[in-house]
């Protein structure tokens, strides 16, 4: 009898140390609680559902999970993210936070625009934050951004430092919000190069989280002789990264254009030329704050250009491109916010 009981009170004390064990070694952390940090506002719940790519994509979730962490430890507000894997996922994991009762729930990408507008119409009281796309109604806020202007930054730097005057662009599926990527690129090399805006290789990837694409669509620019590519692929846009630091050997160089964060932190400086940042993470802290203080702009569109701070080329851009260019740079973002350059979105 006593061998019975001495063998369950082990057998309980291993599985407890094997539960402490996994607790402290598990995957992804999906939510933080704004109790532990004891915020001012720890009753509060704040959801992200993310595109069809992934929170750590490096790249557009990457910043808005950021975003919402960042709320977190300034305010206390609970934070969470899901990451539907499919289309049928999206409605479902928007309504797992309507269930639960989220305070705000945040959307990230222009493909989420028809769940985000059902499931605000089918619950009125909730509040939804949509970022990339626009709805009209009044529980949601919409915020888009002015890619092109910061494209058309970055535009400039390539044309500017291509050695073969050929170079490339990247795109995860072709929707509008990628478009003024390319388009805003172009136009960018334009103003400084025609003859590599005229060269310029475009390939969309159908996807955002197939990195194995991104680095075939990657090898293909590059085969033609290009020496630098700007990518907007979310996941994808890593596989370009990838063949760039395969070919990059010694004074041989094949350069990549970061989106959305400062791609240099993540993929180094031997590749990365520059960035071209968009604030995703504080667009999603600003609205979410809006909300805290009871001024939710439900109903209403933000939008996020140069002039509003909301893109910019990466603070890191000093490492790798020529302080000549970076002067032209500033003179075309000048330019751009008085209003003497409108940059084209398509």
């Amino acid at each position: 009898m006593k061998q019975t009981k001495k063998f369950w009170v082990l057998t309980l004390v291993a599985a407890l140390f094997f539960s402490v064990a996994l607790t402290g070694c598990g995957g992804k952390n999906k939510e933080e609680s704004g109790a532990a940090n004891g915020g001012a506002h720890s009753e509060l719940k704040a959801g992200l559902v993310t595109d069809l790519g992934s929170v750590n994509d490096k790249s557009f979730n990457q910043s808005a999970w950021e975003g919402l962490q960042k709320l977190n430890k300034e305010t206390g507000v609970q934070v969470k993210y899901l990451e539907p894997k499919k289309d049928t996922e999206i409605i479902t994991s928007l309504n797992q936070f309507v269930k639960n009762k989220y305070d705000l729930t945040w959307a990230t990408g222009y493909t989420m625009m028809d769940a985000v507008k059902q499931v605000a119409g089918e619950n009125p009281n909730v509040k939804i934050g949509l970022v990339d796309a626009e709805v009209q109604a009044p529980n949601v806020a919409s915020v888009l951004f002015k890619e092109q202007e910061g494209s058309f930054l970055v535009g400039v730097i390539a044309g500017l430092t291509t050695k073969s005057n050929k170079v490339g662009f990247v795109g995860g599926v072709e929707l509008p919000v990628i478009k003024r990527f390319e388009v805003g690129f172009r136009a960018g090399v334009e103003a400084v190069n025609p003859e590599a805006a005229k060269n310029m290789k475009v390939i969309y990837a159908g996807d955002f989280s197939r990195v194995d694409k991104g680095k075939s669509a990657a090898a293909t620019i590059y085969n033609e002789g290009a020496d630098i590519i700007f990518h907007a692929a979310g996941m994808t846009g890593n596989g370009v990264f990838n063949e760039a630091k395969e070919r990059s050997k010694g004074d041989k160089k094949a350069w990549v254009i970061g989106v959305d964060m400062d791609q240099s932190l993540t993929f180094g400086d031997e590749v990365t030329l520059t960035s071209m940042v968009k604030k995703v993470d504080e667009a999603v802290v600003k609205v979410s704050k809006d909300m805290i203080d009871g001024k939710f702009p439900g109903g209403k569109t933000t939008y996020l250009g140069l002039k509003e701070n909301g893109v910019d080329i990466a603070p890191t851009s000093t490492k790798n491109v020529a302080p000549d260019v970076l002067k032209k740079v500033e003179e075309f973002r000048e330019k751009i916010i008085k209003g003497e350059i409108t940059v084209p979105e398509k």
